[in-house]
């Protein structure tokens, strides 16, 4: 009986060595990070206390508590921030809403979410999207239909995001979602500085930024990554100031009007936001890197794992069809069913159990700037990270019950039919208090047309046989694609 628990304990814990810490059983489990974050989570009354290697800063507190989630993230949420650590790390995102803290935060998301809810932005977003299903997924799908192509899926899902991302932004179609498949400088300067930022949460900073000083190794890719978003976005910016210009005085009738958001943010009215300076190209730069991320990754993913899921339950994939036949009626190819979204019930509850074992983003990381006290008991110093571990939090069983681990979209359903809200401290895909993601319901429509599209007029095959696992990261990506 000894033994058995020396081995799980031994097993379910990265060992503290001394002067390394914990970071070898890190690297040894790098390959299974999120997995293994559940069995510690599990075993650690679901807070557990890293040790990293003597004097490099890298000690962090890792957490799927909801008590712990709801203080940090909204009711001691003045206290806990991204902090100068983090905007380190993640540098290349510049001073734009990924970064940010205090009154910058507050200016650019008061900014974001006037121009997200402007009826102007409303129309461009929808008529984008539907025009970038019809031209082009529907063409490239019907192609790999009639050529009996296999294909990876999640490739398609990152350039349909890519392009309607790119578009939703500056306006411009770049267009990489083609049976070309061709290869986007911009999108590959994404993937290369996420794999980076990646590199710098496990390696000491003393190294990385030795690395970087010289120009070698990750952070080499990361200088070449960097300035190829601040080439790509001066080319962008500049242009879209002369177009803007050009039109200055054309009278324009704004009923119905779409309007990109990068044009947004360079008219916008900096009176009600002091730290904002859209005259600046660097602000749009920093603003278009970080949304571009954020629009792009989150949601490819989240297709990505909702599909491989179908494949594994046909009879969800029958449900979902007999309720899009019920409420969305086909009496046209080109009939608009945005307004039909939110009838859709199960689909919602679908979605919503996908990304609760598969968060597109698996963990979030927070600093507190004074020393505090968990609702765990777990007492924290300032500028200490914390890393909220969001892809075990949705599998904890303490959380959601013993059935955790089982994929069950009845669990988002009342007794009543209707769709059963659950706390953003519990479900974090879209984060929670003051932080929320602004693009929640965006993204979802986005994703239920998408769907809705794809079921209706495709029968998707998954290839026998593939080892289906994610990919350490920051977002959660599948290793070998679908």
């Amino acid at each position: 009986i000894f033994f058995h628990k020396k081995q799980k304990t031994h097993k379910s814990y990265p060992w503290n060595w001394p002067v390394l810490g914990m970071l070898p059983g890190v690297l040894v489990r790098l390959h299974r990070l999120y997995d293994h974050s559940v069995e510690v989570l599990e075993n650690s009354n679901l807070t557990f206390q890293f040790k990293g290697p003597w004097l490099t800063g890298m000690d962090a507190l890792a957490t799927a508590d909801p008590a712990n989630i709801h203080y940090i993230m909204s009711s001691n949420f003045s206290n806990y921030i991204k902090g100068p650590e983090f905007q380190e790390i993640f540098e290349v995102f510049g001073d734009g809403i990924v970064n940010s803290d205090s009154e910058l935060w507050r200016n650019l998301r008061k900014a974001s979410q006037a121009v997200f809810s402007h009826q102007r932005y409303q129309n461009f977003s929808t008529s984008t999207t539907r025009s970038k299903i019809k031209d082009g997924l529907v063409p490239l799908f019907n192609h790999f239909s009639e050529e009996q192509m296999v294909v990876d899926l999640q490739d398609v899902f990152q350039r349909f995001m890519f392009d309607t991302t790119f578009i939703f932004i500056t306006g411009s179609d770049p267009r990489s979602l083609s049976a070309e498949m061709p290869e986007v400088e911009f999108s590959k300067a994404l993937d290369d500085a996420a794999q980076v930022i990646l590199y710098r949460h496990i390696t000491p900073r003393f190294l990385w930024k030795l690395q970087k000083w010289i120009g070698i190794g990750t952070e080499k890719k990361m200088i070449k990554a960097d300035a190829t978003l601040d080439r790509v976005c001066a080319g962008f910016i500049s242009a879209k100031r002369e177009e803007i210009r050009r039109s200055q005085g054309v009278s324009c009738n704004s009923n119905g009007e779409s309007e990109d958001l990068l044009t947004s943010f360079i008219k916008l009215d900096t009176t009600n936001y002091e730290l904002l300076n859209p005259g600046d190209d660097k602000f749009l730069r920093d603003f278009t890197v970080g949304f571009m991320a954020a629009g792009r990754d989150s949601t490819a993913s989240a297709l990505t794992w909702f599909f491989w899921i179908l494949s594994e339950n046909p009879n969800v994939v029958t449900k979902i069809l007999q309720e899009i036949n019920t409420n969305l009626p086909r009496t046209g190819s080109d009939q608009d069913t945005s307004k039909y979204l939110n009838k859709l019930v199960y689909l919602h509850a679908t979605l919503s159990e996908s990304m609760r074992l598969y968060p597109p983003i698996p963990f979030e990381r927070k600093s507190p700037i004074k020393s505090d006290v968990l609702p765990s008991g777990h007492k924290v110093k300032s500028n200490i990270n914390i890393m909220i571990f969001i892809y075990a939090l949705g599998r904890m069983k303490s959380v959601w019950g013993e059935d955790a681990m089982d994929f069950k979209p009845e669990r988002w359903i009342s007794e009543t039919g209707a769709f059963r809200h659950e706390p953003a401290y519990k479900f974090l895909s879209f984060n929670a208090g003051p932080r929320t993601c602004l693009g929640k319901n965006l993204a979802m429509n986005l994703m239920k047309t998408v769907i809705v599209e794809i079921l209706l007029n495709y029968e998707i095959k998954v290839v026998n046989g593939q080892k289906i696992v994610p990919q350490p990261g920051l977002i959660l990506h599948m290793k070998h694609g679908l």
